[in-house]
Parts: structure tokens; sequence; C-alpha cells
């Protein structure tokens, strides 16, 4: 987009170029009946149609799996999140990339634990911010837990634990790779 800014001397033309991330979506586990739902709820977030290359999910009989890259805004990630987050029975990660002057980002989703979410850096590290880890230290002083179990929590090691045998199990899948120009 360009833009012409006024200011001391001659008129500036400046162009305005749209931040993009990447990230991928992971569906680990979906009863069939539910695919042709999460593939609408995700065409609906992207503004395209959407049909997923759905594979068997040896960890849930009857369940199926399936994966992609996307590109867009850099919000993308979370209303992706956003979109699956209220559907019990589907388990799924959400990724976004680190990008320039944005942070990367991770959702976790499972049917017991519900949604985790973790800024990313460059590297895939989680980035914990000050205020949580303060929050930690105080529900862990008050005995509300241990300081391990808070910690444990904040790096989203419950979700990993849960979604671990779905990872594996999709070992070998395709991915199927989606870009959308923003």
């Amino acid at each position: 987009m360009w833009h012409e800014t006024a200011g001391e001397g001659a008129p500036r033309t400046t162009l305005e170029v749209p931040v993009t991330t990447r990230g991928v979506l992971y569906l680990h586990s979906a009863p069939r009946a539910l695919c042709p739902h999460v593939e609408w709820a995700v065409g609906g977030v992207l503004g395209m149609r959407i049909n997923f290359d759905w594979i068997r999910q040896p960890v849930a009989p009857g369940n199926r799996r399936a994966e992609f890259s996307w590109q867009g805004e850099p919000d993308t990630a979370s209303r992706l999140a956003s979109a699956l987050r209220g559907w019990q029975l589907l388990r799924f990660e959400v990724t976004a990339e680190p990008g320039s002057g944005v942070e990367g980002e991770r959702f976790s989703s499972t049917p017991d634990l519900g949604i985790f979410h973790a800024v990313t850096g460059v590297h895939g590290d989680i980035l914990i911010p000050e205020d949580r880890l303060r929050s930690a230290l105080l529900r862990a002083r008050m005995g509300e837990g241990s300081l391990e179990a808070e910690i444990t929590r904040l790096l989203g090691k419950p979700w990993d634990d849960e979604l671990e045998p779905f990872r594996h199990a999709g070992e070998g899948a395709p991915v199927r790779w989606l870009h959308q120009v923003v």
C-alpha cells in the first residue's frame, strides 16, 4: 500500500509492506464426523475452501489426522486456535514462526486439558512473560502447588505429554503446504 506523507519540504511516498508470518496446523486427532466441520472452520479463518488430506490416526481408532502449512497475517495462529478450541474431541497444535517485529506462537489443545498458549522465540524456545513467572512464584509460596509444577505448566509439559503419542503416530504423514497471500 502506497502512502503520501507530508512533512518539511516535498511530499514523500512510502511503501507499506504487510507483515506476514507462516506456521503449521497439526490436527492430531479428529473423529471422522468432525472432519468436514474442521475444514469449514479453518477455511473460514483463511478465507478459502479447505480440503485436508485426512489419514487414519492409529493411536485413536476412528479418528483422523491432517496437517498443513499456512501463511497469513500475524494473528492467524490465534484465529485458527480460537476457531477450533470449542470442540472437545479434537486434539491439535498451531504454530506460528516469529518474524520481523512479531514473536512466534504455539497453541496446543487436548480434550482433557483445554488450550495452552505460549510465545516462542526465534529458536523455538518458549518465552515466559515476567508477570506469569511472578504469579507462579506467588502460587507456590501460598501453597497452591510446587514451583516445579507451576513452571512445568507454564512450559506446556502436560500438553506435550498428552500429545506426544499422537505426534509420533503422524511421523511420515504427508504435509500439505498452503500459502495465502495477504
